[in-house]
Order: C-alpha cells, then sequence, then structure tokens
C-alpha cells in the first residue's frame, strides 16, 4: 500500500452519482471509482494515523438492509474510526459533500448512559467537559448526539447542566467541505490536528464510560 497522497475529488463524484442511482448495476459499474478514490485513500489515511491514536475500522460500503425502511443497498459515506473505549472514539468520513471529522461518544449501553450522567451530574467531573466542549466549540467545532427532548428521570429542569444530561449520545465535529488541500497529503495533517484538538473530550469519555457495565 502506498502512503496517503489526498482523497481524489473524483470520490466526492462517485458518492453524488450514488446518492442519484442507489443500484447493483451502478455500483458495479464504477467500484473500480470506490476503491481507487475512496478505499484505497482511506486505508492509507488510518495508516498514517495509527501511530498517533490506534487502529481504525473502516465501515463495509454495504448497508444493513434487515430491519431498514429504506432498501437502497449502498450506504453514501465512507466513515473509519478508532476506538478508544466501547462506543467512544474519533471518525472521520468522506462523502459527495466532502470532508468531515469527529469524536466523541456514540452508542451507549444503559450502564454507560447511566454512568455518564452520574458523572456529568457531579458538579467538578461535569464542569471539567463544559469546559472541554466550550473550548472546542470556540475554535469551530460543533457539539452533536442524540438528545431526550425532556430531562431525564432523576434531574431536575433548573439543573446547571440539564442540556449534557439530555444527550444519548455526544460528539463533536467539523465539517471541512471540499478544500483546494483535501486531494493532497495535508489532508492527513489537518485529520490529525482536528482529533488532536478532540482528545480532551475523547479521554474525558472513555475514562467515564469505559469501565461501566452494560
Amino acid at each position: 500500500m502506498t502512503g496517503f497522497a489526498g482523497f481524489p475529488l473524483a470520490g466526492l463524484d462517485f458518492y453524488e452519482d450514488l446518492e442519484a442511482d442507489n443500484s447493483k448495476a451502478f455500483w458495479t459499474a464504477n467500484k473500480e471509482i470506490y476503491d481507487r478514490a475512496v478505499k484505497q485513500p482511506m486505508t492509507a489515511l488510518i495508516a498514517e494515523l495509527e501511530p498517533a491514536f490506534g487502529s481504525a475500522k473502516i465501515f463495509r460500503p454495504y448497508r444493513d438492509l434487515r430491519f431498514a425502511k429504506d432498501k437502497s443497498p449502498y450506504k453514501t459515506a465512507q466513515g473509519a474510526v478508532v476506538r478508544a473505549a466501547p462506543g467512544v472514539g474519533w471518525y472521520v468520513q468522506i462523502n459527495a459533500g466532502g470532508l468531515l471529522v469527529g469524536g466523541g461518544f456514540y452508542q451507549a449501553s444503559p450502564g454507560q448512559l447511566e454512568q455518564l450522567r452520574a458523572t456529568i451530574d457531579d458538579d467538578v467531573r461535569g464542569t471539567e467537559l463544559v469546559t472541554i466542549l466550550a473550548k472546542l466549540t470556540r475554535v469551530g467545532f460543533t457539539v452533536g448526539g442524540e438528545k431526550l427532548k425532556t430531562r431525564p428521570k432523576g434531574y431536575d429542569d433548573d439543573h446547571p447542566r440539564i442540556d449534557l444530561l439530555r444527550h444519548k449520545s455526544l460528539s463533536c465535529s467539523k465539517d471541512f467541505g471540499a478544500p483546494a488541500w483535501l486531494e493532497t497529503p495535508q489532508a492527513a495533517k489537518e485529520v490529525r490536528a482536528t482529533w488532536e484538538a478532540m482528545r480532551p473530550l475523547v479521554e474525558w469519555l472513555a475514562a467515564v464510560v469505559g469501565g461501566a457495565p452494560s
């Protein structure tokens, strides 16, 4: 495998076309583009970042249709994740819109969610999280994640961190789009810097939920 040289714009075009024609016929006819412009550069990128962050999992391009109403067979984005703890890690994705880089807590077991909320409730540890997220938003990150519409049971509406307590998942991300450097090795430096900026959040979450019961 050669070193990471950037994400070719042909990969973005591939996903734009796939969104219009999500069929086996299109996939079969254009799989060479996927392999060359999406899968190969993603594989090279995570290999370059592995020494600093750990090994990554590249997600399969095929959708799980067993319980899905949408029977489109292929995902319209290629993602990869480096796990720091169960449900916690760094994330990178390429799709028709370009590059998205993020990280956080994506899948919570009941025990993990209970532990997360108990820690957010703590005035010392909860305030640490508020400070981490504030620093990230100041440098352009967007805070996301699935949230309850109402307060979780056992917590008051006027809790100083009620918004964080409503989270069922918690992540931060930067949507870079398709800047000129996307097709160059500079893209790896941008992903590395973004993941490093998120390290305090990922490590805080991993420490909190990593040993929580399922």
